[in-house]
């Protein structure tokens, strides 16, 4: 049998049911296939065998004393372990774990975010400059006597002490990038640490040279080796100014540093030449007289800066020493007085831009024979939007960045100032807009918009221009006017306000 339907086809009954009984079955198997994603123990829809009613009983659960001797001697086994006898003594020791979980070390370390591991670098940082600065020293200067060689020991164990740690816990923890991804994984980040030239510099900086003082006596050149620290301490550098608000302050120290350091090795070597040659034996070494280093240091100063005025060498050795000390004085100096200088340059980078700026403005208000009026105000709104912003341009910043990074800066500059607007203000439970808005377009709002400044006295619009921008007002306030002669303030609107075109 058929029955016309409302669109003029004819259908058989049983087709329909048959086609009805396999969308059915269809939906049966379905659901089972999904109650077994969500449970993949679940068996199959069949029923499962019964049991054998030859299967055994379990058998019966162990004595409760029994649990409780294998309990105590679990708990008794690794106390004994943290145990260990010294000199007829029993002292506890804690297994290096319980220290790391002290420390609350994490797996792995982001060296861009972690302050921890920006303070750990200031500590290694420290046993990398003591070891530069005091271990010329001590190997020139007769500064390292018996009588205080346990206080040089004892800080040179210190600082070898940071630097194995730095080279066991905390470099093979360190995040890197491979791919575009942040690598976290314990083994891969030992593993490429493990396959850079810092690990082999790291690991040359903590060989222990110093048994040769059995055989050579307390010799403080066998730790030069611990000078090859370097890459952690212009990591440290990297990393300060990364999170300092005013980092030139800190290039413009470490700048100074460096000349330091350079005059500190330039009065050393003096004093090697002068032991080289005798100590007094001419007018051109040090006669060993007063301070010996500072005597030297200021030496080292006269020399490296060109001051002039010193004994003039005598012998060969003395005049190729001065001549290299000339030379090489010559091109530090003036490399660090460069770097100084650009260091300053990039500290005022942004107040030469902004002067530069009004003083080009100001030359073309007075080409074109511009209004003294209208001049000061020029000049009032750029001191005080560079007063306020600290940027005469806030786009030219973020053109820069992806769109992601300029989202996520607009949020946090202005979306307190937009939730603000009775239009777009997000509901607390729904996280949407009680207008119906949705979140998503505000941040595409925010991208748009602009800061500017209007000083007291400006027209924002007026009566019958084109309107093709929305303003939101974010300080001080904005007076509608009318009235015959448009002097009567009619509304005044204030910070959170929107007037214009939406």
């Amino acid at each position: 049998t058929q029955k016309p339907t409302p669109s003029g086809f004819q259908t058989n009954e049983y087709a329909d049911a048959q086609l009805q009984e396999i969308v059915r079955k269809m939906r049966e198997r379905a659901t089972v296939y999904k109650e077994k994603l969500k449970d993949p123990v679940l068996s199959s829809p069949e029923g499962s065998p019964t049991a054998s009613p030859s299967k055994k009983k379990p058998p019966p659960p162990p004595k409760e004393e029994k649990k409780e001797e294998k309990k105590e001697d679990a708990e008794a086994k690794p106390e004994e372990d943290h145990y260990c006898d010294m000199l007829c003594c029993k002292f506890k020791k804690p297994p290096l774990k319980k220290y790391m979980e002290y420390l609350q070390l994490p797996d792995s370390i982001d060296s861009y975010t972690d302050r921890r591991y920006v303070a750990w670098l200031m500590l290694v940082t420290v046993a990398y400059n003591w070891n530069c600065w005091f271990i010329p020293l001590r190997f020139v200067f007769p500064y390292q006597t018996p009588s205080n060689t346990i206080y040089w020991l004892t800080i040179d164990i210190i600082c070898d002490i940071c630097y194995l740690c730095d080279l066991l816990i905390f470099q093979p923890r360190v995040q890197f990038l491979k791919g575009g991804d942040i690598i976290s994984d314990k083994v891969e980040m030992k593993k490429f640490y493990h396959s850079s030239v810092k690990f082999r510099l790291d690991v040359i900086s903590v060989l222990p040279f110093e048994v040769l003082y059995f055989f050579f006596g307390f010799n403080p050149a066998f730790r030069a080796n611990r000078m090859l620290k370097h890459n952690t301490f212009f990591e440290f550098n990297d990393r300060l100014e990364a999170i300092l608000d005013k980092a030139y302050i800190y290039r413009v120290i470490r700048t100074t540093g460096y000349l330091l350091f350079i005059l500190h090795i330039n009065a050393c070597l003096y004093y090697w030449a002068s032991d080289y040659e005798g100590l007094g034996s001419t007018r051109w070494v040090y006669d060993g007289k007063g301070n010996m280093y500072l005597r030297c240091y200021y030496w080292a100063v006269r020399t490296l800066i060109t001051i002039g005025g010193l004994p003039e060498p005598q012998t060969l050795f003395e005049i190729v020493f001065q001549l290299l000390n000339f030379f090489l004085g010559v091109f530090v100096f003036s490399s660090l007085i460069g770097q100084m200088r650009d260091v300053i340059g990039a500290a005022t980078a942004g107040q030469n831009y902004y002067r530069s700026c009004m003083d080009n403005t100001v030359s073309y208000m007075n080409t074109y024979s511009i209004p003294k009026m209208v001049q000061n105000r020029v000049r009032t709104w750029y001191e005080y939007t560079w007063q306020s912003q600290g940027m005469l341009d806030e786009s030219e910043l973020l053109e820069q960045m992806p769109t992601k990074m300029q989202l996520a800066i607009a949020i946090d500059v202005n979306f307190a100032i937009v939730n603000k607007v009775d239009l777009f203000k997000a509901s607390s439970f729904t996280g949407e807009c009680r207008n119906g808005c949705d979140t998503q377009m505000i941040y595409d709002m925010l991208l748009r918009l602009k800061s500017i400044v209007y000083l007291p006295g400006d027209f924002v619009c007026k009566k019958g221009e084109i309107g093709r921008e929305m303003y939101i007002i974010k300080q001080g306030e904005v007076q509608v006017l009318g009235g015959p002669d448009g002097t009567k303030v009619l509304v005044t609107l204030r910070a959170g306000a929107v007037f214009g075109e939406i």
